[in-house]
């Protein structure tokens, strides 16, 4: 280790995680206190099919995961820092134009560059988190700041509905604005640059490529980031038809928020078990067996629905076993993708970003455009998923699953 390595300032424990979950938070505000508003924002601004309103969801992801990687060399040749504070301010004005946007297209086109501007934070934390620690210190902070970060799913659509209770749609991209606002002030102030100064790659397109290529070759960080990708795609489709599913297949109204609450707080409640866990059981164990519980529990909500219908009770248990499931393989596939990129960590996170939001995206949005007044495309789709996912993981580890034969970095010291 360089000597200026040994002197990059390193942030406190605690506020290492806080500061990666509220830069993950922006993402999922961004995202679900839309869906409250889906419908009546449709009607406002004309538009012609039902499930063209998804489009405010998909066409955020897919700009979001495409810009990442074009984030991903300017992170690693300016620095986390900058880059963060430039898409902060990014994020603040695409929220200002979605206030004042008079048309679906004009609304579709702020939500892109919303998209773009988040991408930026998202390659920046996960940057940040590689120059701090690694192995499975890197999967704790990852899981906890995912635990915190879930907070914004579970709350916001109900912070959406509470704010269309009094005011109308428009006033969300102005709560959107103000939360930009004041994690930038944070971020200013408390985040130091994490990155070594012999670590910065010229941006030039042998340096980029060479970068993404060293990536790509790595068939850890390129299999687990593709296994997660598939899984986060279920995980797109539900949230781009949660809406329609809710209020037409179960007609729960305005109650639909706190049933998309109840079954996000799984996801939230294996994270923070995953943080505690991950150090005894390692990441491969963990990640594996929750990717046959998630294959197993939608193979189950299958032959339910075949047999006897759909139910919201079996759909609510079944989600909430997935969505627990999945807060388990997410850290964790993460922390196994950007463990070989100690000093690729921008390109790396950016590839890993691109993966997982417009792969997982494209994935979830033709699902979600599948929908045709039941749950049987989502959850089938589930199942497609979840075994592609494993598919993958078997390739990756060469058919040795659970960490059969390998041995994981043991955790870092705490801070």
């Amino acid at each position: 280790m360089s000597e200026a390595r040994q002197t990059i300032p390193k942030l406190p424990f605690w506020e290492l995680v806080a500061i990666v979950a509220a830069a993950m938070a922006l993402n999922a505000l961004a995202v679900d206190m839309m869906l409250p508003a889906l419908g009546i924002i449709g009607d406002e601004l004309g538009v012609a099919h039902a499930n063209d309103r998804q489009l405010i969801i998909v066409v955020y992801i897919l700009a979001n995961g495409i810009a990442q990687l074009f984030f991903g060399p300017i992170v690693d040749r300016f620095g986390r820092k900058r880059v963060l504070m430039w898409s902060l301010g990014g994020y603040t004005l695409a929220s200002l134009l979605s206030v004042v946007a008079s048309s679906f297209t004009l609304l579709l086109a702020a939500r892109a560059l919303q998209g773009v501007a988040t991408a930026a934070t998202r390659v920046s934390a996960i940057a940040v988190v590689r120059d701090q620690c690694s192995g499975r210190r890197m999967a704790e902070v990852m899981s906890l700041a995912i635990t915190i970060f879930m907070a914004a799913p579970i709350l916001a659509p109900g912070i959406g509905q509470l704010i269309l209770f009094a005011a109308p749609w428009r006033w969300i991209f102005v709560a959107l604005l103000v939360y930009g606002a004041v994690f930038a002030i944070w971020a200013a102030t408390r985040l130091p640059e994490t990155m070594a100064p012999e670590d910065r790659k010229p941006l030039n397109a042998n340096a980029i490529a060479t970068s993404y290529l060293l990536f790509a070759r790595n068939r850890i960080s390129m299999g687990y980031t593709l296994a997660a990708a598939s899984i986060f795609g279920a995980v797109f489709s539900y949230i781009s038809s949660a809406e329609q599913v809710f209020l037409e297949v179960f007609a729960l109204g305005d109650a639909f928020v706190l049933v998309f609450a109840f079954i996000a707080s799984a996801f939230a409640f294996s994270t923070l078990m995953n943080s505690r866990m991950v150090s005894r059981f390692g990441m491969r164990r963990l990640s594996h067996t929750a990717l046959f519980l998630f294959i197993a529990a939608n193979c189950l909500h299958v032959v339910v629905i075949a047999a006897v219908g759909e139910n919201l009770s079996v759909f609510i248990a079944c989600m909430m076993i997935s969505f627990f499931a999945m807060g388990l393989i997410g850290p964790n596939a993460t922390a196994l993708a950007m463990e070989p990129m100690g000093h690729n960590a921008g390109a790396a996170a950016a590839l890993n970003g691109f993966a997982g939001t417009t792969i997982a995206g494209a994935l979830g949005g033709f699902i979600g455009g599948l929908y045709n007044g039941t749950t049987t495309p989502m959850v089938i789709g589930f199942v497609v998923l979840g075994i592609t996912s494993l598919c993958i993981v078997l390739w990756t580890e060469n058919g040795k699953l659970f960490g059969v034969g390998e041995s994981e970095p043991e955790p870092e010291p705490a801070e």
